[in-house]
């Protein structure tokens, strides 16, 4: 709740920031407040907070571009340290206090410095007299980040925590952030603009990233959604005869593009392309479910998936016949079970071995209908409004965009110049085998096995685009889960204490 108070207060606030002002970096060690946190199995943490450190000289924004670090005791100069960004649905985002019941929390208990550094969004707006200008558009968020690693590298020697151990984490779009900040260390595309805010002169490549559900490769998201859900359409998915078209369209430009990155198996090395992608992401969904079955879970037969033994009768439909009715009701059943229950020894008949997955598509939507086509760059077509993308895209007066091919030529336009290389600089796909860019060696990354919000081919494609290229990556469709983030802190903590 207090999350939700700080976010609508921003979203607020962030419309009245003042204008441009001139600061100093600075890092007076002197100025820490003694703070305590009580965590949920009641144990106080306490720690020394410094506040409201500007990240660059010239702040546009003076309610988001600055930084809280928070420092436990006995951290030293060798403690990683956690960068934990709030951006949510690229919104502006403040810079808050460590939270109990997430990573920073838990952070400060397992003895790592935590950095929360806000940052400006699409709504992030000055006024100047009678004149409102949007400060936070793309690429912003991103560069007001990459100043605060630039901040943490300046001051690395006054300051507890390691700079060469950064470890980002962030989720949704702010997986997004944290994927591009892993993704572009040091690439000189971005170092005018960072300049021009006065940012430090210095790196900005970080050590290890945590993505959990990223929404990314937003030029190619349209075009992964369809591919994967065309086959629900008007089954699970209503859809109007003109969103069939687009679904159809869209769907069917996918695998040129899937097919052009290149993707190998982890394992095997064989190819990944539009022939098999299905079959690999049946694989690491057969995966989560039966990590999860391992330690209690129930996993309903009607979601699709088939086992060594049948768990019903023969003459019992098979689960590619399953009713709406059949889904709605495993998707009750199967909702109220936690994948973290407590072990149980695995019998005859509890091995999985197979997914039908439009079946298992068909259960997602029962959780929650599927986004209408196109799902990211809405604007105009068949009427539809602006969605958060377009609003990414836009200019300083507030003008919405295109940022497609497709929906701009659906529009009878084509896409500007300026709005292709900020889409570039917004994809981390782009940057993980660029030259003179420092990519980060260690990944984590997350989403959820009932996540609609962006299309199962995103996430898969990066964790492989990034494996393929001599990452450490650790990659899940974790079960159960929606999008969210920051969640199953032990293993995750068990992660970030192994990296070296």
């Amino acid at each position: 709740m207090k999350r939700k108070i700080i976010m609508t207060l921003l979203a607020v606030t962030a419309l009245t920031a003042t204008a441009q002002q001139k600061a100093q970096l600075e890092f007076d060690k002197n100025s820490a407040q003694q703070r305590t946190l009580v965590m949920p199995d009641g144990q106080t943490v306490s720690y020394k907070a410094y506040e409201h450190l500007f990240y660059v000289t010239n702040v546009e924004d003076t309610v988001c571009q600055y930084m809280n670090v928070y420092v436990p005791e006995d951290a030293n100069q060798k403690t990683p340290i956690l960068l934990r960004t709030y951006v949510g649905g690229y919104m502006a985002a403040a810079a808050t206090e460590p939270q109990a019941g997430d990573a920073t929390g838990r952070a400060l208990k397992e003895g790592f410095v935590v950095a929360i550094p806000g940052a400006r969004g699409r709504n992030s707006t000055t006024i100047t007299g009678s004149t409102t200008r949007y400060t936070g558009r793309a690429p912003q968020a991103l560069l007001d980040l990459k100043a605060a690693v630039r901040y943490l590298r300046l001051f690395d020697k006054q300051m507890e925590g390691s700079a060469d151990l950064i470890i980002t984490d962030g989720t949704s779009a702010g997986g997004a952030l944290s994927a591009l900040l892993g993704a572009t260390g040091n690439n000189p595309a971005y170092e005018p603009m960072l300049k021009e805010m006065g940012a430090a002169d210095t790196r900005d490549d970080v050590f290890a990233c945590i993505c959990f559900c990223p929404i990314i490769d937003l030029e190619h998201a349209d075009m992964a959604y369809e591919w994967l859900y065309n086959c629900t359409n008007n089954r699970s998915r209503p859809l109007t005869n003109e969103q069939s078209v687009a679904s159809n369209e869209l769907a069917a430009m996918y695998p040129a593009y899937l097919n052009s990155l290149g993707l190998k198996h982890p394992e095997t090395g064989d190819p990944i392309t539009a022939d098999n992608m299905r079959g690999y992401i049946k694989q690491l969904l057969i995966s989560s479910a039966q990590a999860a079955k391992n330690v209690g879970a129930d996993i309903p037969d009607a979601m699709g998936f088939s086992f060594n033994t049948p768990p019903t009768p023969p003459t019992s439909p098979t689960p590619p016949s399953a009713s709406p009715d059949k889904l709605r009701v495993a998707a009750q059943v199967f909702n109220a079970q936690r994948s973290n229950a407590p072990a149980s020894h695995i019998q005859q008949g509890e091995y999985i071995v197979g997914l039908d997955l439009e079946t298992y598509l068909s259960y997602i939507i029962t959780a929650q209908p599927l986004k209408t086509p196109p799902a990211f760059d809405a604007l105009g077509v068949n009427d539809a409004t602006a969605t958060a993308e377009n609003e990414l895209f836009g200019d300083t007066l507030g003008t919405n965009v295109n940022f497609t091919e497709y929906a701009a030529m659906r529009n009878g336009k084509q896409v500007a110049p300026e709005v292709q290389e900020l889409v570039r600089l917004m994809n981390p796909m782009n940057f993980i085998n660029a030259k003179k860019t420092d990519v980060a060696k260690y990944w984590y990354i997350r989403h959820g096995a009932r996540d609609r919000d962006t299309a199962f081919p995103v996430p898969v494609a990066f964790a492989t685009k990034l494996q393929n290229e001599g990452k450490q990556v650790n990659f899940q469709l974790a079960w159960n889960r929606p999008h969210s983030g920051d969640y199953a802190l032990d293993e995750l903590f068990e992660w970030m204490k192994s990296l070296k």
